[in-house]
């Protein structure tokens, strides 16, 4: 049933922030019986998923033993990423291009952890930067727009420069540090909504824009993941699904191993995200993303829901410096800190409010699970 006052999670930390979670009698979420019911019995990071991993790994090799690289990874410098580059290299032996998009909100810390990487694995790194007067641009549209969702400009320049750059040079194989064990719960679509939905990105660019963005580059939902994947034959591999992915053993591994340094929480290796997640979306709407993280890692036996609770009583910004970071954000756009306070207390809009392909991405969800089950039953 649907809840209309508070109500929290007696299993996780999800609650009614999440307008449209559901409880069971016990008071357990639907999110939590989703993980139960649908995710855990396809999911294994035992011997059975090395079995399947091997078999990925193997195929990989063979495709790519003519060629300078076997496969893609992208590298944001974030936790996930950084653990699967150091197994890719060590242990699975495979040669991958390293691929880093830079945003233009790249943290030092972020740089500094994929360079030590690279440099240590002894591999080739290739930047694609991102045109920054139209990065802003897109950027100050998705403030202008009320959203929640205003890190899309970001998360979809990586997304589609990721896919290009793989369909330019005939590279097979992508691996995404993408994973169930600290990703399981997926924020609600009101708090991030869907970053290639290209009829809602195209509204908000009419309404308020006019860079014609001639450099950045698009993909549509039907591109990357239908006619790349099923017509190309571009794979996307997501190896920590097939093994016991620990974060906190991943982090001491990348320590003592690189001199890889963590970041005060997931996505803060860009400082837009920082902010963004950190600040904008807990303060204005409500919506804190570490009840998703923290749940993923209650679900997957990484944290006690007690840590969770307490952890979430300390805010997820710094009270201290949060002038600071409004000062640089404002700065970076281009705009005064009072333009951007004033996108702050704006009246809030979703993506509901905008022309958007929602039964579209339902639709195709349904079809990529399907797929998804005969892949794995055929492997």
């Amino acid at each position: 049933m649907t809840v209309s006052q508070y109500q929290i999670c007696t299993n996780c930390v999800m609650d009614t922030t999440d307008s449209r979670i559901s409880f069971d009698k016990n008071g357990i979420c639907d999110h939590c019986i989703d993980f139960k019911k649908n995710v855990k019995p396809n999911w294994y990071p035992n011997d059975e998923g090395k079995r399947r991993l091997n078999k990925i790994i193997s195929k990989i090799k063979e495709d790519g033993r003519d060629r300078d690289f076997d496969c893609l990874l992208g590298m944001s410098g974030g936790v996930d990423s950084s653990f699967m580059l150091h197994l890719v290299v060590n242990e699975f032996e495979l040669r991958p291009l390293v691929f880093h998009v830079d945003g233009g909100w790249n943290s030092e810390i972020a740089v500094n952890n994929i360079q030590v990487m690279i440099d240590k694995l002894g591999l080739d790194l290739y930047t694609e930067v991102i045109n920054w007067e139209e990065m802003k641009d897109f950027q100050l549209a998705f403030f202008k727009s009320g959203v929640p969702h205003i890190d899309i400009p970001q998360d979809h320049a990586f997304i589609a420069t990721l896919y290009k750059f793989a369909e330019e040079y005939k590279i097979k194989y992508i691996l995404n540090g993408g994973n169930i064990s600290t990703e399981c719960v997926r924020n609600p679509m009101e708090w991030l909504y869907y970053g290639t939905d290209m009829k809602q990105i195209k509204d908000i660019r009419k309404q308020f824009m006019s860079n014609p963005m001639k450099t950045y580059p698009f993909s549509s939902i039907l591109r990357h993941k239908f006619y790349l994947q099923y017509i190309k034959g571009i794979d996307v591999v997501k190896p920590l699904d097939y093994l016991k992915y620990i974060k906190e053993d991943a982090l001491r591994l990348l320590n003592k191993a690189y001199g890889w340094k963590p970041y005060p929480q997931k996505h803060f290796e860009s400082r837009f995200t920082k902010f963004y997640e950190g600040y904008w979306l807990p303060e204005r709407f409500g919506f804190d993303t570490r009840k998703v993280q923290y749940s993923s890692l209650i679900l997957t036996g990484q944290l006690s829901r007690d840590k969770a609770l307490e952890m979430l009583k300390t805010p997820s910004y710094n009270l201290d410096t949060i002038d600071d970071e409004f000062e640089y954000i404002a700065t970076k756009l281009g705009i005064t800190i009072e333009e951007l306070r004033t996108y702050f207390k704006m009246p809030k809009k979703y993506y509901w409010d905008y022309k958007n392909q929602e039964r579209l991405f339902n639709l195709g969800a349904r079809i990529l699970q399907f797929i998804g089950r005969e892949k794995a039953i055929k492997r």
